[in-house]
């Protein structure tokens, strides 16, 4: 495993005041992520950081501001699935595919992307253009634990 020192991704995370977590057990009976053939399918994160959870619905109890820090720790624990996948070798990360946030929203909340920008913000800022992805951003009525935000992502790395 690469020097934590050299590691871009972590120098960026603690720049931001940030570090990568160990990746959590799931909630249930899945697996964290799957590489398949050069890709690596990260099942969804939630908002939790240094034992803390946002949790509630957008736009109702969390604002913007909570909900895109929300965004980032799901993101950082993406980042945290990510490394577990290329074994802390993120140098074999060639690029991040897809990136999917779905926002626990108040019907009437429609500030989706702006939610989603926190992770998509931070893993581009990780990865550079490696970290650059197609997205989608929805609301949706309630999430696992109540948490503001969950996101999945699919990766492709050097086999």
């Amino acid at each position: 495993m690469p020097e934590a020192d050299h590691c871009p991704v972590r120098h960026f995370l603690t720049d931001q005041g940030l570090s990568l977590p160990t990746p959590k057990a799931p909630l249930a009976n899945y697996l964290g992520y799957v590489e398949a053939q050069g890709f690596v399918f990260i099942s969804g994160q939630g908002p939790i950081y240094d034992g803390v959870e946002i949790q509630g619905k957008v736009g109702d109890d969390i604002d913007i501001e909570t909900a895109v820090t929300a965004a980032r720790w799901a993101a950082v624990n993406i980042l945290a699935q990510l490394g577990l996948a290329c074994g802390g070798d993120f140098d074999r990360v060639t690029g991040c595919a897809r990136l999917c946030g779905y926002v626990n929203a108040h019907p009437t909340f429609d500030q989706h992307p702006l939610v989603v920008n926190g992770a998509s913000d931070l893993i581009a800022g990780a990865l550079g253009d490696r970290g650059r992805h197609s997205r989608a951003a929805v609301g949706v009525a309630s999430l696992p634990r109540q948490w503001a935000i969950e996101i999945d992502a699919v990766f492709t790395i050097a086999i």
